[in-house]
């Protein structure tokens, strides 16, 4: 299995972040074909949970911008690294990649990654397990709007219910063993 991790390029203010990190990475090494989606950095959370899954035996696919492995922020050692044009390429191979998208505690980076993940998914061009890993409630504020989004009715209960917010692997292997899809979002004929 293929996981997506959007994460932080730098290692967050507490070490919590980066032994949760280092526990991700060890869990992704132990699936079944354990594989890791990511963008590709050497240094934060990204680093980190990409050196557990290589200590822990997988597979660690980065993809990076040209211009940021010209800032030297690419990892070294990875299974593969896809260098491309730019961040919107990044982001659409990261999503075509994964099985599972997962958001990590992460800037408006990760932030951005997940929006655009699981806004896809309502419109057909996502159809992957999106998750927010809500380590110590790190993601409240975003379920949230989210939950707020649903009750001012921008959003749907149903495709409300297809973001997982967790900070459990089981949970997360349990979600998406069983993830259906939204339904394709369609619109009216117009007069």
């Amino acid at each position: 299995m293929k996981i997506t991790v959007y994460c932080g390029a730098a290692s967050g203010n507490d070490p919590k972040y980066t032994a949760a990190a280092k526990r991700l990475g060890k869990w992704i090494a132990g699936l079944d074909d354990g594989e890791l989606v990511y963008g590709g950095g050497g240094v934060g959370l990204m680093g980190t949970v990409a050196q557990a899954v290589l200590d822990g035996g997988g597979k660690v696919h980065g993809i990076m911008p040209q211009m940021l492995i010209d800032r030297n922020a690419g990892a070294t050692g990875l299974t593969t690294m896809e260098v491309v044009d730019d961040m919107d390429v990044r982001k659409r191979r990261m999503m075509e990649l994964g099985d599972v998208l997962i958001a990590f505690p992460g800037g408006p980076g990760t932030l951005e990654e997940i929006a655009e993940a699981f806004s896809s998914s309502r419109i057909g061009l996502n159809d992957k397990p999106c998750v927010l890993f809500d380590l110590d409630g790190y993601w409240q504020p975003l379920a949230q709007m989210f939950d707020g989004m649903v009750a001012a009715g921008f959003l749907t209960a149903a495709d409300r219910a297809k973001l997982l917010v967790t900070d459990s692997v089981d949970e997360i292997t349990r979600f998406a063993a069983t993830y259906q899809p939204p339904q394709i979002r369609t619109f009216p004929e117009r007069k």
